[in-house]
């Protein structure tokens, strides 16, 4: 697997297809892997890009609590486009990814012709509770390691995977063990713990012109309330709930979250999208 020295560490990437860059983000939960419905049908379109955050393996997983931010995940995005010699690329992401996504079209338009950002928001709501169970599973994985990540595959908004795809969800949770319990509890405190709610974003959201689809899944009460506050202060942003679903929307219903990004790619590329 290629890699690529960004921002002092390495990350490890993946690309398929050829055509205009289209990069997506993972959340805490996930990997570039957990990206594959969409690599499978997007590369059929377009040069399609995924990567591994750091302190998620084979991306290199720093010792220093310092190495790990919100701001710091937006830069290492940054360089791994420059990196591939890309000059401006459709951003996405989902949840952790997903807010990355977002600060990175605030922090550096020029490079993103447009955004998807998904399932985004968590702990905005009650940031102080999420931060205690931030806290919490950090000293879990410190504990016990990768067993502490089956009590997280089943949280209220993943059963929803595992109801209508019970291969799929397990495909997700074998996934999940295999993630550097260092990496995950220092991500989990860096980045996590550390990003401010987006509703403190207001302004920036406001300032920001390009084009945007959020998702969201009904049942992902920790990003319902963020996902309307994104439509109500980014200008040129769509709004689609999943019926139905949870966090991981990209992986519940693949065949939907596909079909609505490829239509608004379409929109944004025919100058469709208002």
């Amino acid at each position: 697997m290629p890699s690529a020295r960004v921002n002092g560490v390495e990350i490890a990437y993946s690309e398929s297809g050829a055509g205009f860059p289209l990069v997506w983000c993972h959340e805490f939960a996930g990997s570039m892997e957990s990206w594959a419905p969409q690599v499978h049908y997007f590369s059929r379109y377009y040069r399609v890009i995924t990567y591994n955050a750091r302190g998620y393996p084979p991306s290199e997983v720093p010792d220093d609590p310092a190495a790990y931010s919100q701001d710091i995940a937006v830069e290492d995005l940054y360089g791994l486009l420059r990196h591939l010699g890309i000059q401006q690329a459709y951003v996405g992401g989902l949840s952790m990814g997903g807010s990355l996504t977002l600060h990175f079209g605030i922090r550096h338009p020029e490079m993103a012709k447009a955004l998807i950002i998904a399932a985004a928001g968590s702990g905005s709501t009650n940031p102080d509770e999420f931060r205690a169970t931030s806290r919490a599973l950090a000293a879990r994985l410190d504990a016990e390691g990768s067993a502490a990540m089956r009590e997280y595959s089943l949280g209220p908004s993943r059963v929803q995977l595992k109801r209508k795809d019970p291969s799929g969800w397990q495909e997700f949770a074998d996934l999940l063990a295999q993630h550097s319990p260092k990496g995950s509890a220092l991500t989990q405190r860096g980045v996590q713990i550390g990003r401010p709610p987006i509703f403190v974003w207001q302004e920036q959201m406001r300032a920001l012109q390009l084009p945007t689809l959020i998702l969201c899944g009904d049942e992902d009460e920790a990003c319902i309330e963020p996902s309307l506050f994104m439509k109500r202060h980014i200008a040129h942003s769509g709004l689609a709930f999943f019926p139905q679903s949870g966090h991981g929307i990209n992986l519940e219903e693949p065949d939907l979250f596909n079909r609505l990004c490829a239509q608004f790619l379409h929109a944004v590329e025919n100058g469709k999208w208002t």
